[in-house]
């Protein structure tokens, strides 16, 4: 557990989503940063995994705000398209970001690979790699990974990014379907997070 002084961090991101959902997992006992309190913009990702682009953000965000950060990177794969987009996932969704435009490639590449896409159950995961620096000497990473499916139409209205066209395994709602209260207990961020809550 971080001592008192501590218990400052930024939360590596400028992802609304990703800021919220790791707000509620991070205990209420600590104050918590944002790239915007330091008008810092996102560092160019260029890692070659989910791993190596958490650990880009959470060593810049970490050195320029002089705080411990935790840092997300995380992304949809989909196995019939060969695992894509992946860690491009929220590139995607072009210049901005847009993941209705994401979810519109999502399923004309799918349309391309095969017209019956819809009728049959296309095997995707959501993965996480979650890294924190400047807590200990060498950066400590962790990766959670949800397995599912693509639903054939956006569904829900919560979450964000892919969440209304994932399915998460054994479960028959999207994760924009459920209540975030519960979709928190279950996803890919969630997993990472369980393997490195004891450092805090």
């Amino acid at each position: 557990m971080l001592k008192k002084k501590n218990r400052e961090i930024i939360v590596g991101s400028n992802n609304t989503g990703k800021i919220k959902e790791i707000r509620e997992l991070l205990p209420k006992s600590y104050k918590i940063f944002t790239p915007n309190d330091f008008n810092l913009r996102d560092p160019k990702e260029n890692g070659k995994s989910f791993v190596e682009n958490s650990l880009i953000k959470a060593k810049y965000y970490s050195i320029k705000s002089g705080k411990i950060c935790i840092a997300d990177d995380s992304g949809l794969e989909i196995d019939y398209l060969d695992k894509a987009p992946g860690i491009f996932s929220a590139r995607w969704g072009g210049r901005n970001g847009n993941f209705n435009i994401a979810i519109k490639k999502v399923f004309r590449e799918l349309n391309k690979k095969d017209k019956e896409w819809r009728n049959k159950k296309i095997v995707a995961r959501f993965v996480c790699a979650l890294t924190i620096c400047g807590l200990k000497e060498k950066p400590i990473h962790s990766l959670g990974i949800v397995q599912g499916s693509i639903s054939n139409k956006k569904k829900g209205r919560n979450g964000f990014g892919y969440d209304p066209i994932f399915i998460p395994k054994s479960r028959t709602l999207t994760f924009a379907q459920m209540k975030p209260s519960k979709k928190y207990k279950i996803d890919h961020r969630f997993m990472a997070f369980k393997k490195i809550k004891k450092f805090f």
